[in-house]
């Protein structure tokens, strides 16, 4: 189970330090030592066979101490989830990826097939490494997309009514915004289905907001 970020006490477990793309990485929470503490999980993603989680051990992998200061760095994160993705395919016993950052839990096959085709240029894994909920006051927001871009996204009512489809829309927006890093100024787009959109950030900028024109 990944983490961006290490916990307290990192020195006092088991651990073991990973290679990959020439950057280390330290995966904690082994045999005989402690398993890590259990990560907050509020969305799921392709498990629905698995009735729980809370009978597995979670593992953490962090970046190595020596890039800490780089974390959150594209090719760190980009590390970091390839090596979580090459553990998935060397252990069947695993049976999620937990992303902190949108509070996930994601099923083996599903982080398998979405990070590996990110990986290789393709999408990028919206479903997971984002997620999407209903705010008070109607509006479809991510949650996560802020460790990628310091932004988080918000489908306006009544764009957000249908939430499938406002889901799906702002899968596609996410994969966008990732790739630009992020919206300084207001935008026009047009919909999958035609209807034009504005873009525009929030005034404490902390929101992109996105509603018909």
């Amino acid at each position: 189970m990944p983490a961006h970020d290490a916990g307290p006490g990192l020195a006092e477990k088991n651990w073991l330090e990973l290679l990959r793309d020439g950057l280390t990485f330290d995966l904690t929470g082994l045999a005989p030592g402690r398993p890590c503490d259990p990560p907050v999980i509020e969305h799921r993603f392709d498990l629905e066979g698995i009735t729980g989680l809370s009978s597995c051990d979670a593992m953490r992998i962090v970046a190595g101490r020596h890039l800490v200061g780089g974390k959150r760095t594209m090719p760190v994160v980009r590390g970091l989830l390839a090596l979580a993705r090459d553990l998935v395919h060397h252990f069947d016993d695993l049976q999620a990826v937990v992303w902190p950052a949108s509070k996930s839990a994601i099923g083996r096959r599903f982080f398998e097939s979405t990070t590996t085709a990110w990986l290789e240029g393709g999408a990028f894994p919206a479903l997971g490494l984002t997620a999407f909920r209903e705010s008070i006051d109607g509006a479809v927001q991510s949650v996560g997309l802020d460790f990628w871009i310091g932004q988080e996204l918000r489908i306006e009512p009544p764009l957000s009514s249908d939430r499938v489809t406002a889901t799906r829309l702002g899968v596609r927006l996410v994969n966008q915004l990732i790739m630009v890093g992020g919206l300084e100024e207001s935008e026009r787009i047009i919909a999958p289905d035609g209807t034009r959109l504005v873009m525009r950030p929030s005034r404490n900028g902390r929101f992109i907001r996105v509603w018909r024109e």
